[in-house]
């Protein structure tokens, strides 16, 4: 999972295993009126016992959902959804799986941890992306299909609506900040009003590694990316997975600013040619695909030429799930991730002085 199409340029990570190499993904942020909530349920909606308001409306780039009454049965496409409705104690009963970044279980770590502490049941897991196995969503019998942080197509949206209400993104694909996202979710689940608790602790939570490692603030990153030999990108500041350093006390090195990012995306493909104006970086955050993928990258001799890469200062596990949790944040990646990272940053610090 390394990478997706990323964020449109008014909100908000990763491409995809297969086409991790060739992918990314972004973020964005939006506020309460313009994170996809919709604005036809607002006034005229009965206030439920968990304090959420049905029926809700929720409108997206690809069409309505409106929902009748808190869903019991819950579905869930792309990534974060799923974490967040755990989060909030709605166990899905389905979600699209995800391979590359699963543990031996076969299931993201993070969820497959959290719900054998709560003792509840593993959603059942289906193929999604460009092939979504539209007859086990069917059979999941869902009361609403979550994907606000997806790439479903129109065509795949308009099949999707028929069998339950779908909440998609609100501007592009992949486009959906990490904070946008959680109150998209919280409004369909009917509990608006913990969005702002769970945002909180997530921001806590990464500060608190910055409070433990007043160090880092001294330190630049810019955190890159590759789709083979000869390639090179840049994350923007907005990028999840660049937004998870920062909150962590790092600073992005100013450079990175000056990328013109790619249409549609929180990122910037510069070329490796470029590669030697990230010279003030004191520290290069990155990914790779496979071993052989590191290898190759690894093995040329500009990108060797970054001063960070020459001196090792690189900041890159080879651990997948740790690679996709650091790429999202959600109530239940950061904590899995905020124990983890200081000791691949700190192995990377130490390199700076020799």
């Amino acid at each position: 999972m390394p990478f997706r199409p990323a964020k449109a340029r008014r909100t908000s990570l990763t491409i995809s295993a297969a086409g991790v190499a060739a992918a990314l993904v972004l973020t964005g942020c939006g506020s309460d009126e313009d994170s996809g909530s919709g604005g036809s349920a607002k006034a005229k909606d009965k206030p439920s016992a968990s304090g959420g308001a049905f029926p809700v409306t929720i409108d997206s780039a690809l069409g309505k959902a409106t929902i009748k009454e808190k869903p019991k049965r819950v579905v869930t496409l792309g990534q974060g959804s799923a974490e967040t409705a755990i989060a909030l104690g709605t166990t899905p009963v389905g979600m699209e799986s995800y391979p590359w970044g699963s543990d031996k279980s076969g299931y993201l770590p993070w969820i497959h941890e959290a719900l054998e502490k709560k003792g509840e049941k593993l959603p059942k897991q289906f193929t999604g992306g460009e092939d979504i196995d539209f007859d086990a969503i069917v059979e999941l019998e869902p009361d609403v299909i979550l994907a606000p942080w997806s790439g479903i197509t129109q065509k795949q949206y308009d099949i999707l609506k028929d069998i339950a209400p779908t909440v998609a993104y609100p501007d592009l694909a992949w486009s959906t900040d990490w904070d946008q996202q959680i109150r998209i979710i919280t409004k369909a689940l009917g509990e608006p009003q913990k969005a702002k608790t769970l945002i909180g602790t997530i921001e806590d939570e990464l500060k608190a590694v910055a409070d433990e490692h007043p160090e880092y603030k001294k330190l630049t990153f810019s955190y890159i990316y590759n789709s083979g030999p000869g390639t090179l990108g840049v994350f923007k500041p907005e990028e999840q997975r660049v937004k998870m350093v920062s909150l962590m006390g790092l600073k992005v090195d100013p450079v990175v600013n000056t990328f013109k990012e790619t249409k549609g995306t929180d990122s910037a493909l510069i070329g490796l040619e470029n590669a030697q104006k990230l010279k003030n970086s004191d520290l290069v955050f990155t990914f790779y695909t496979d071993a052989k993928n590191r290898k190759e990258i690894e093995g040329q001799k500009l990108y060797k030429a970054i001063p960070a890469v020459n001196k090792g200062a690189v900041v890159a596990s080879d651990d997948n799930p740790f690679v996709t949790a650091s790429s999202i944040i959600n109530p239940l990646t950061v904590p899995w991730v905020a124990d983890k990272y200081p000791a691949l940053i700190d192995q990377a610090v130490a390199k700076l002085d020799k």
